[in-house]
C-alpha cells in the first residue's frame, strides 16, 4: 500500500497520510448496529469518488446469546483510488465492538494493523463468552498489532447527555460514535449520514436521531482532537479515475430487482413476482414490492410451492412470472418447475445460493446449486441457466434471463450468491434504451391454432393469451400431441416432444454471444475458468500474474447451460484447465462432460469468498510444476 503526505483544506489536520487502498472491517454483536455503520460509510465513500467492494458477513441467528462468537456480525469494505473487484483479503483496520468481535476476526488481521477496541465491553465475563482465557488487552495477544483502546460507550453517553433518550438508547449510538471517528481517520464526509439519520428519525423520533448525530459528530471530534497511538495518522485515499457518468452504490438484490423490472417493459408485459421468505433471497421481495408503478405485482405466498405455481399462472395469463428462492426452495420447487417446463411457460427462478445442505449455513455464500439447476429436475428437463458475476452485473443478468424465458417461452435458472445479493459496488446508472427490446408477439385469432405451435427459428410454441377470442384452448403437465396440442400418449409423439424441447434449449446457444477472455492471452499454459461471483478474485489474481509475466488467462462463464458454442475450442487452446469453485467441484463436472478436458478443481467450501492472494498462489503452483 503506497503512501505519501499530502495538504488538505484548511479547518482541519495540516496533511493526512495519502494511501492508495484501504479495508476496514467493523464487527461486534448483532445488536451493535455494524451493517448499518458498514453501510453508511460505504455510501459516504461512494461519494466521495473511491471504487469499493463491501462484504456484509452477519449470523444466521435471529439473535445469538450477546456476547457470544455466535453472534458477531461484521461489514467489511475496500475502497480505493483505483479499480478493485473484491472486498479485500484481510482487513487493515478492524474495529472490534467487543471480545467476541475480536476474538472472530483476529485471525485475519495481518501483523502490524490496526485494531480499535472498545475497551468498555472487555469485562471479564464477555471476555469469558468470547472463549479467551485471559484479557487479550493485557496479556500479549495483541502485541503485534497497533492498537486504539477508547471506552467508546462511556464516550458515547458522555456525547448524548442532556438529549432526552434512554439509557438503553444513548448505548445503541455507539456505533454512530465509531462511524464517526473512521470518517475522521479516513476523511469522509459525514453529512450523508446526518442526511440519513433525520430522513429516518427526525420527524417520529427527534431525539433519536439527535443523539445519533452527537455520538456521530463526537466520534469525529475525538479523532480530532485527541492523541492517538503513535502510528497512526489521518489518512486521505484519492478519487478513484472513472469514466464519467451518473453512479449509485448497488447491491446484487437491487440490481436483479431493477434487471427484472427492465426486462419486462422490454418484452411489453407486466411482472408477477410470488416469493415466500428465506435467506439470502427475502430481500429481492422487499425490493419489488417498492416497485409497483412499474407494473409490478409482489406475491409472499404460504409456501415454496404455491410461490412458483403462482407465478407459472401468471405467465399463463400473460405476464412474466418469477419466483426466487435458495437451495432448499428451489427443491421445493421443482415439480413446478418441471410444469412450466412441460407446458412450455416462461417463467424466471432466482437462486440466490447459500451454504448447505439443507438449512445449512443460511447467512453464509456458496456456489454449490448448480448441479441442481443443470441436472436437478427429473426425466428430461433441461433448461438454461445464466450466472451473475458482479452485482452491477445482476442487472443486465436478469434481463437475458427474461429475453430468454419469453423468447424461448421456457423456464429460466438466474444463479446469484449471498455475497453478490449483499455486497455493494458502485454502479454507473445505464440508459435502459440502450438494452433492446424483445418485445411479445401474442397468438392472434386462427382457424389453425393450437397451443404447440411452434416459431421455426426458436422452436418456442405460441402463446397465447386467455380469453383471447378463439384461443381456447389448455395446457398442462400431460404430455402434448405435437400435431394438436391435446393430450397424447402416444410412444412416437412423446420421443418427438422430449426431443424438441431439448433442441429449443440447445438452440439458445447460437443466441448467446461467443465466450471471450476476460484477461490473458486466448492460448498459453494455464486458463482459470470461474463462474458467478468469483469473478471479482479470478480477475484480479490473473491480472496481478499476468503483471509477473506469468502465461495465463482468465476465462468466465455466464451462460451456463447451454454453453457458449465456442468454449470447448478455446478451452483446448490451454495446456492446463483451473477451476476455482465454492463447492466441491460442480463447473468442473459439467466441462469435463461436454469437452472431455482435463480440467483441475480449486475447491473452497467455507462459506467465504475466494482470497485473491489464495488464487495467485494456486496459478504460480500450476506453472511451476508444469513441464
Amino acid at each position: 500500500m503506497a503512501t505519501k503526505l499530502v495538504d488538505t483544506p484548511s479547518g482541519g489536520e495540516s496533511q493526512r497520510e495519502s494511501v492508495d487502498s484501504v479495508v476496514i472491517r467493523f464487527a461486534g454483536d448483532s445488536g451493535d448496529g455494524m451493517q448499518l455503520t458498514g453501510t453508511q460509510f460505504t455510501q459516504s465513500t461512494a461519494l466521495m469518488g473511491n471504487d469499493l467492494a463491501t462484504f456484509p458477513d452477519f449470523p444466521a441467528e435471529i439473535r445469538a446469546p450477546v456476547g457470544t462468537t455466535y453472534g458477531v456480525s461484521a461489514f467489511q469494505i475496500n475502497f480505493a483510488s483505483y479499480d478493485i473487484m473484491t472486498p479485500g483479503d484481510a482487513p487493515d483496520v478492524l474495529v472490534a465492538m467487543n471480545p467476541a468481535a475480536l476474538k472472530v476476526h483476529l485471525r485475519d488481521v495481518p501483523k502490524g494493523g490496526t485494531i480499535v477496541l472498545n475497551t468498555d465491553a472487555f469485562t471479564n465475563r464477555n471476555i469469558a463468552k468470547a472463549g479467551f482465557e485471559a484479557n487479550p488487552l493485557e496479556d500479549g495477544t495483541l502485541d503485534n498489532y497497533v492498537t486504539v483502546e477508547i471506552d467508546i460507550q462511556k464516550m458515547t453517553l458522555a456525547s448524548v447527555a442532556g438529549i432526552g433518550v434512554t439509557n438503553k438508547e444513548a448505548v445503541r449510538c455507539k456505533n454512530m460514535w465509531a462511524l464517526g471517528l473512521m470518517c475522521w481517520m479516513y476523511d469522509r464526509d459525514r453529512q450523508p449520514t446526518v442526511d440519513w439519520i433525520e430522513q429516518r428519525f427526525g420527524k417520529r423520533a427527534p431525539e433519536i436521531a439527535k443523539a445519533n448525530i452527537a455520538a456521530l459528530n463526537a466520534g469525529h471530534a475525538y479523532g480530532e482532537t485527541a492523541e492517538l497511538p503513535s502510528g497512526i495518522p489521518a489518512y486521505i485515499v484519492p478519487k478513484a479515475d472513472v469514466q464519467p457518468g451518473v453512479y449509485r452504490a448497488v447491491t446484487g438484490t437491487e440490481a436483479v430487482a431493477w434487471g427484472l423490472v427492465t426486462g419486462a417493459h422490454k418484452a411489453g408485459i407486466p411482472l408477477f413476482f410470488g416469493s415466500y421468505p428465506i435467506t439470502p433471497a427475502s430481500a429481492l421481495l422487499h425490493n419489488l414490492s417498492n416497485l409497483k408503478q412499474y407494473g409490478v405485482t409482489t406475491f409472499q405466498a404460504e409456501d415454496e410451492i404455491a410461490a412458483v405455481c403462482s407465478a407459472i399462472g401468471a405467465s399463463f395469463a400473460g405476464s412474466i412470472g418469477v419466483t426466487s428462492s435458495s437451495g432448499p426452495g428451489v427443491a421445493l420447487k421443482t415439480e413446478g418447475i418441471t410444469l412450466a417446463f412441460a407446458a412450455e411457460l416462461p417463467l424466471v427462478i432466482v437462486n440466490s445460493q447459500r451454504g448447505g445442505p439443507s438449512t445449512g449455513l443460511p447467512t453464509k455464500t456458496e456456489q454449490s446449486d448448480l448441479y441442481q439447476a443443470v441436472y436437478g429436475r427429473n426425466a428430461d428437463s433441461p433448461l438454461p441457466v445464466v450466472a451473475s458475476c458482479t452485482a452491477g452485473d445482476c442487472f443486465f443478468a436478469a434481463i437475458e434471463a427474461v429475453r430468454l424465458a419469453v423468447t424461448y417461452m421456457t423456464p429460466v435458472i438466474l444463479l446469484t450468491d449471498g455475497y453478490l445479493a449483499n455486497a455493494a459496488e458502485p454502479w454507473e446508472i445505464p440508459d435502459v434504451d440502450d438494452v433492446a427490446d424483445f418485445k411479445i408477439d401474442f397468438a392472434a385469432g386462427s382457424e389453425e391454432f393450437h397451443p404447440f405451435l411452434r416459431d421455426e427459428k426458436t422452436l418456442a410454441r405460441n402463446w397465447a393469451v386467455p380469453g383471447t377470442p378463439g384461443l381456447m384452448h389448455r395446457i398442462g403437465g400431460i404430455e402434448k400431441s405435437y400435431d394438436t396440442g391435446h393430450i397424447s400418449y402416444d410412444p412416437e409423439n412423446h420421443h418427438r416432444m422430449t426431443k424438441v424441447r431439448a433442441a429449443k434449449v440447445d438452440g439458445i446457444a447460437d443466441d448467446i454471444p461467443l465466450q471471450e477472455v476476460a484477461a490473458g492471452p486466448s492460448t498459453g499454459k494455464l486458463a482459470v475458468i470461474g463462474w458467478g461471483s468469483t469473478f471479482g478474485a479470478i480477475n484480479q489474481a490473473v491480472e496481478r500474474s499476468l503483471a509477473a509475466g506469468l502465461d495465463v488467462a482468465h476465462i468466465h462463464i455466464r451462460h451456463i447451460w447451454p454453453l457458449p458454442r465456442n468454449l470447448g475450442e478455446l478451452l483446448a487452446g490451454y495446456d492446463r484447465i483451473l477451476v476455482p469453485e465454492m463447492n466441491n467441484g460442480q463447473l468442473i463436472t459439467v466441462l469435463r462432460d461436454r469437452f472431455l478436458v482435463p480440467a483441475e478443481g480449486l475447491n473452497q467450501i467455507s462459506g467465504l469468498p475466494f482470497k485473491v492472494s489464495d488464487l495467485e498462489a494456486a496459478i504460480r503452483e500450476r506453472l511451476e510444476s508444469q513441464p
